[in-house]
């Protein structure tokens, strides 16, 4: 064989040292999608039956068909980006775990009356649970004695008036006895969920870092909805955006593309639907950002607007129309790396929004 073409299946992170190595020697490589093995693994000889053989086999045959991505290689701060970007997800998650940690297995047991007064405010809710975990205790205390220890600024009427609540309802608490097992709970709970929160915001310190020597970055920003969170992460998804032929291929990166099941139906009978194979984070985040601008820019909400007319009364439009706004946002921005120009809301006015 003149050429040698090596297909990996893109598992976790394994992969990444040997594709790493390969294409440093001059290889060509190429990923199969897991989906495609999987799908495939049933055609070639009827069986399910799995082992590292037949799994070479199966990304052979999908290689041989043409069935494969070529490996992306970017550049040294693209993959510093999605390595902070991986780190902050990892962190987000852990910072949900503890937050259901403290309210699942600390308040229901010690304190289930405060659960209807959580709300929001985490910081008191921290110091609640830190200093006061023992409804007893909230009880026995002074009510501007209690302010004091778990406030650390003034909100108003409506934070006295949770706050009251919660010191009336710790008086006829049914909660179990707090033990020093309890206690330690508590506290080792409630440092964690600092750490992991202080963490986060060094993360996105190093990530604004990278980012400001990034003319790209700059660009994104210009886009209404576009934060310090959704620009880094639609570049890090896009990388070099010259390797994406069509709008289709950008599209299908978030999972945004429109899929129905048509086979025996009328045509009227098949809904499409966005086919969620792309990356749930990236479509999460533009989801977010077409919501805020939305609701805050004039351009894109004309845009919603015409997308709503005559159709108010229809289940789940509004979540519809932003998720068709969340795609076309990625497509700007896909546009505007390619000509390197910033956001031009005058176009967006210009561009005709047809109904289905």
């Amino acid at each position: 064989m003149e050429n040698v073409v090596f297909g990996l299946e893109p598992t976790s992170n394994y992969h990444k040292p040997l594709t790493h190595w390969l294409t440093g020697k001059g290889h060509l490589v190429v990923l199969v999608a897991g989906k495609a093995v999987k799908d495939n693994r049933e055609l070639l000889d009827g069986r399910w039956d799995k082992n590292d053989t037949k799994d070479s086999a199966n990304v052979a045959d999908l290689v041989s068909q043409g069935k494969c991505l070529f490996y992306e290689n970017p550049e040294a701060d693209m993959l510093a980006l999605r390595s902070l970007l991986a780190v902050r997800r990892q962190l987000k998650k852990e910072v949900h775990r503890l937050r259901m940690r403290i309210r699942n297995g600390l308040l229901a047991k010690y304190f289930p009356e405060m659960d209807r007064y959580w709300g929001s405010c985490i910081t008191e809710n921290l110091a609640i649970i830190r200093w006061y975990l023992d409804p007893r205790k909230i009880a026995a205390t002074d009510f501007e004695v209690f302010v004091q220890h778990v406030t650390t600024t003034d909100r108003g009427v409506r934070q006295m008036n949770r706050l009251r609540k919660i010191h009336e309802a710790a008086g006829r608490s049914i909660g179990l006895p707090v033990d020093d097992a309890a206690e330690y709970e508590a506290r080792m709970l409630v440092e964690r969920f600092k750490a992991v929160e202080k963490e986060l915001e060094q993360v996105m310190d190093q990530i604004n870092t990278i980012c400001r020597e990034l003319p790209s970055y700059k660009l994104l920003l210009t886009i209404p909805g576009f934060g310090p969170y959704i620009a880094p992460l639609v570049l890090s998804a896009l990388a070099n955006p010259l390797r994406f032929k069509s709008r289709k291929q950008v599209i299908r990166l978030a999972g945004l593309d429109l899929n129905a099941s048509r086979s025996g139906k009328k045509s009227q009978n098949s809904v499409p639907v966005i086919s969620k194979k792309g990356d749930a984070e990236l479509r999460y985040g533009l989801y977010q950002a077409a919501l805020i601008a939305s609701c805050h820019n004039d351009g894109f909400r004309r845009i919603y607007n015409r997308m709503l007319e005559g159709r108010q009364g229809e289940r789940g439009i509004k979540t519809k129309a932003r998720v068709k706004i969340a795609a076309k946002m990625l497509v700007i921005a896909w546009t505007m790396l390619k000509k390197n120009e910033p956001f031009n809301a005058i176009h967006l006015m210009a561009e005709p929004v047809h109904h289905r």
